[in-house]
């Protein structure tokens, strides 16, 4: 048996479908905002105040491993409802929102720890969704790409583990624009048209690699071509990389390199 603590975006709903292909028990713990996994008979809606209601489902469950899939935004806590294990808790994820989405995740990792309840990769049963280390398209990094690339790699190993940066557009070995807590679609957004620079996304120094991988899409790629960007890069198995055969379809035929280091 396996929890899913599942939250909006497509991903969420890639780990599902496979979980069922694989034949797997199941529930899901649906965070997403509008109740998307409604419709499934083992998916239960309960409130991120009610962990004593969360971690009960999960003992009755008998389950020991639960993984994390989609994105999972910061609730209203003046509008929370909290049982006595909420009230314990809620002061540690008050705390941790006050820095981004991924810090309320990785607070509840620890309530769960505390509980004794493992959390496992989000691509656990998904492996095919992180690419290995290669070049996947016909177009290649050239000698300044390889020092803009070296260059993000520093700036990432001396990141914290909760900061919000996990994308950099650099050009010529110069930063042009970081991530946000808004991601990485609103900081392409604000790029110039042409900007000739590479999208590199690679996990923060020390990060917890059970969530919140760095992840692409064909709609990245789309906005890579408007932006006038000439590639990707992305860590070896540490990415999760939707639409494969679309993305590297397109990256081919706009000339868009894709480089997994």
């Amino acid at each position: 048996m396996i929890g899913l603590f599942l939250g909006d975006t497509d991903f969420s709903e890639i780990v599902l479908r496979k979980i069922k292909r694989l034949k797997k028990k199941y529930f899901i713990i649906d965070f997403s905002k509008n109740n998307k996994f409604q419709n499934d008979k083992n998916s239960f809606r309960i409130s991120i105040g009610k962990f004593g209601s969360i971690i009960n489902l999960i003992k009755q469950k008998k389950c020991k491993k639960v993984l994390f899939a989609g994105k999972i935004a910061k609730p209203n806590f003046s509008s929370l409802r909290l049982d006595l294990k909420g009230i314990y808790y809620m002061p540690s994820v008050i705390r941790a929102a006050k820095i981004g989405d991924a810090a309320i995740i990785k607070s509840i990792i620890k309530i769960l720890k505390n509980e004794e309840i493992k959390v496992i990769s989000s691509i656990f049963f998904n492996p095919e969704l992180s690419l290995k280390k290669g070049n996947f398209s016909k177009s290649k990094p050239n000698k300044q790409d390889l020092i803009s690339i070296k260059k993000a790699k520093a700036y990432f190993n001396k990141t914290k583990s909760l900061d919000h940066v996990q994308a950099l557009v650099v050009k010529e070995g110069k930063i042009l624009a970081k991530e946000g807590r808004e991601g990485t679609k609103i900081m392409l957004s604000k790029l110039k048209k042409n900007s000739d620079g590479i999208l590199i996304k690679l996990p923060k120094k020390k990060q917890d690699l059970r969530v919140d991988l760095p992840t692409i899409g064909l709609q990245t790629f789309i906005d890579i071509k408007k932006y006038g960007l000439r590639g990707v890069v992305l860590q070896s198995k540490k990415n999760i990389f939707l639409d494969k055969v679309e993305c590297i379809k397109f990256a081919n035929k706009n000339r868009i390199f894709i480089n997994i280091i």
